[in-house]
């Protein structure tokens, strides 16, 4: 008999792209998702994965048993939501939240959706939040916004452009320079960041390779020691802080668009969508 571990566990090692990472998504040893896998195969009749040393991928017979293992999932998360708690007349919504968003905006975006249902939010990247809308463990996201999404399930809510930021008293505070300028700069690399590789690219071609004080996933600890001097960074405008000020680089021109995406047209929407907008948009106006 096919159990939901099973399926669970499956959706883990698709979605992770390892049995290690998979198994610390699901909470179990390596040998336990192993052995439910291998239970799984058995009871499928076929091979699902095809391992080698770095990668794991689908097999053909994976890859069609995929859709139906997320349908499965998305049905036993229908079944469990039946008795969640929630305000009398309201829904529960799992709401993905971007890790790379400003805690202000968070906070804005909790505070204008609760009008509309109770929230349950799951922090992750891009690529995790739109796993989880695809995989039915999300109703809806709050994440970068693609070029084709589709526009009857996805709502723009605001555009910042990616700035150079530093602390109050640095020399090149408030100017606008060539990127040669910052060769002898010390920097800081948010890890988190998601133009990482193009900020990366763009100084290397500039042959700019500067030196890093600190490389780290976590927001908080690099934004912290850009206030404190120890180095300048990259980040979205709306994670500039009273304590720093932007540097203007010449041909630095990225930026990236948030929106609200929800997994399927039989997720309601957002009442409340217009008045988030607005609040999102005069934060970023006032940074």
């Amino acid at each position: 008999m096919l159990k939901r571990s099973h399926v669970r566990q499956f959706l883990a090692v698709v979605d992770s792209g390892s049995f290690t990472a998979a198994a610390a998504r699901v909470r179990i040893t390596q040998p336990t998702l192993s052995v439910g896998i291998a239970e799984m195969e058995k009871t499928v009749g076929v091979k699902l994965f095809i391992r080698d040393r770095k990668h794991v991928r689908l097999t053909e017979a994976g890859a069609r048993l995929l859709p139906i293992a997320r349908q499965l999932e998305q049905g036993f998360r229908a079944a469990e939501s039946l008795n969640a708690p929630a305000r009398e007349g309201s829904r529960l919504m799992r709401l993905g939240v971007l890790r790379t968003l400003a805690p202000e905006m968070v906070k804005i975006a909790v505070e204008t959706l609760r009008s509309d249902c109770e929230l349950e939010l799951v922090e992750g990247s891009g690529h995790e939040l739109r796993t989880g809308l695809s995989g039915g463990r999300l109703d809806a996201a709050i994440t970068l916004l693609k070029p084709d999404d589709h526009t009857e399930l996805s709502r723009t809510l605001f555009t910042e452009p990616y700035v150079m930021l530093a602390a109050h008293g640095h020399h090149l505070a408030d100017s606008v320079v060539r990127p040669e300028a910052l060769a002898g700069e010390v920097m800081i690399a948010r890890r988190a960041c998601e133009r990482l590789q193009d900020t990366s690219r763009f100084f290397t071609r500039s042959g700019v390779r500067p030196r890093f004080a600190l490389r780290s996933d976590n927001d908080a600890l690099c934004l912290g020691m850009v206030e404190a001097g120890l180095g300048i960074t990259t980040a979205p405008l709306s994670l500039m802080t009273p304590k720093m000020r932007q540097i203007g680089i010449v041909g630095y021109d990225f930026e990236r668009t948030i929106g609200l995406i929800r997994s399927g047209a039989s997720v309601p929407d957002f009442p409340s969508i217009n008045q988030l907008h607005s609040r999102l948009n005069v934060l970023i106006e006032d940074v």
